[in-house]
């Protein structure tokens, strides 16, 4: 008899499994059907011995001290902040859009943010309310930068015009107008000194925890006997899909190992109009990890695969709120994170709404 069952062992699910089990003195099973602790953010060493993000890269960073104190609990940090390049036209780009990028790709020189300002103002389209992407960036830029560091990875990455996407997906990415080329402005920027994995076996090491990976929810749920449910996965499995199917992106990893100490210059260089994939990761650059071998990660979007994204329309919104309905509806059911509430969370965003759930637990 355990006095919770957790479905899914990625941040949401560990977060609340370490609150209830050491705040709250409660019995834990939390389970998984992959092989492994902390969903998408698991790492693990390679054959060549680098430690490598299997599921994309995983930039810690937040404004919140509150999620940051609760997990240095758990894990040492190694500070990186994060810069990255677009490669346009042959060349490599700062991104997000900064002076630096203007100056380079419209062949000016710019040298104050007034000037910036105004070079913009002078080419950007004035949209009051954007109503989609493509109309989030044109208001912000105008149509040359939006074709040729927008527009095409864009559809890569989520298989759809921006014109069919919220505005919020291309607004996640900042423009500026100074020369600030890193890629997050948030004030703690770091990586797990020693990994994810790492971090997440310490979040997860307490007697009131039994851990059951390999293991799925549908095959055991009947098996198993709880008080509350806590479930991180896709909300319209759960409901077995009876108002159809919550469209999701997925991604295709290709790993490459090579005998050199670095591929690139950069963390992480995006490809908006060459090649299939949208970006090459090579994580050495943030891990700080000496070896003298390397591994790359070339990420291609996909429509099947294992849910990653949540796709910004209004008309999916619509569809996980006949979910969310019946949700409300079970008794000692609580769903959270980003496959069962539907939303674009980043990492401090899902562990801040859990530990907001947390305190709302009424046991």
């Amino acid at each position: 008899m355990y006095d919770f069952l957790i479905v899914g062992a990625g941040f949401a699910g560990s977060v609340l499994a370490e609150r209830i089990s050491s705040q709250l003195d409660k019995k834990v099973l939390i389970i998984d059907k992959r092989n492994h602790l902390g969903g998408n953010c698991y790492d693990y060493y390679n054959d060549i011995g680098i430690l490598v993000h299997k599921y994309g890269p995983h930039y810690f960073r937040t404004n919140s001290k509150k999620v940051y104190n609760y997990l240095s609990k758990f894990t040492k940090w190694r500070p990186y902040e994060y810069k990255i390049r677009t490669y346009v036209n042959g060349e490599l780009y700062p991104i997000p859009i900064n002076r630096e990028t203007l100056n380079k790709f419209f062949k000016i020189n710019l040298k104050t943010e007034k000037q910036a300002k105004e070079f913009l103002k002078k080419k950007r389209i004035d949209i009051e309310n954007p109503q989609n992407s493509e109309e989030e960036v044109i208001s912000k830029v105008g149509w040359e930068i939006y074709k040729k560091f927008f527009k095409n990875y864009t559809i890569k990455q989520w298989g759809l015009n921006p014109k069919q996407l919220d505005p919020s997906v291309c607004g996640r990415i900042p423009i500026r107008i100074n020369n600030d080329d890193r890629y997050f402005t948030d004030k703690i920027q770091a990586m797990p000194l020693n990994g994810y994995h790492e971090l997440f076996q310490n979040l997860l090491n307490n007697s009131n925890i039994k851990i059951k990976l390999n293991t799925n929810y549908w095959k055991i749920k009947n098996k198993i006997k709880y008080k509350y449910l806590i479930y991180t996965g896709r909300i319209d499995e759960f409901f077995n899909y009876k108002y159809g199917k919550l469209p999701y992106r997925s991604l295709r990893f290709k790993h490459e190992n090579y005998d050199k100490e670095y591929y690139q210059d950069w963390v992480q260089i995006n490809y908006p109009n060459n090649y299939e994939f949208t970006r090459i990761i090579e994580i050495k650059h943030a891990t700080g990890q000496k070896n003298s071998k390397t591994t790359i990660v070339k990420e291609f979007p996909c429509t099947n695969g294992k849910p990653f994204y949540p796709i910004p329309r209004n008309i999916n919104y619509r569809l996980f709120e006949m979910y969310k309905k019946e949700a409300d509806k079970i008794k000692n059911l609580i769903i959270v994170g980003r496959l069962a509430q539907y939303k674009y969370y980043n990492m401090d965003q899902v562990i801040e709404e859990s530990l907001r759930v947390f305190e709302n637990i009424n046991y």
